[in-house]
């Protein structure tokens, strides 16, 4: 017997941000190739997916220009995926509900928790997975395709 998914990894939210959702901020995208968020990043765009990095140096990585902060990208935002600890990842989910165009859903990486995000997050309406990771969410989404 398997028990369900937490509701920070709800199946259909994250089918819905995988496969529906194509321009993602990355935040703590370095051009570091060693750190998981490079290689996260360079997954996104093998599966079709614009990536945005945020991160503090604003570097341009995989060949799309860099960001300081959400708030300095000029275009809305499908996903704001989180690649910081789970104590500074709050104030990246705040800062994603509060951009002028709040993006379609939130992911926070593997290892990263904060339910009181979560709740602010679901509250405003916005989908958001916690403790996952695209790497492994989409060979799960793969087998189930018909």
């Amino acid at each position: 017997m398997t028990s369900a998914a937490p509701a920070w990894r709800d199946p259909q939210t994250v089918r819905s941000l995988l496969t529906e959702c194509d321009t993602w901020a990355v935040v703590g995208l370095s051009g570091d190739p060693s750190r998981d968020a490079f290689r996260i990043a360079a997954l996104l765009q093998a599966r079709g997916k614009r990536i945005v990095p945020v991160h503090p140096d604003a570097p341009t990585v995989l060949g799309e220009p860099g960001y300081a902060a959400l708030a300095e990208v000029p275009f809305a935002l499908d996903v704001v995926d989180v690649f910081r600890r789970s104590e500074a990842a709050g104030a990246v989910v705040d800062e994603a509900l509060a951009l002028a165009t709040v993006p379609r859903g939130i992911w926070l990486q593997l290892g990263v928790l904060d339910a009181a995000a979560f709740a602010r997050a679901q509250a405003a309406g916005v989908p958001m997975v916690m403790d996952s990771c695209p790497a492994i969410e989409w060979p799960r989404l793969d087998r189930q395709e018909p």
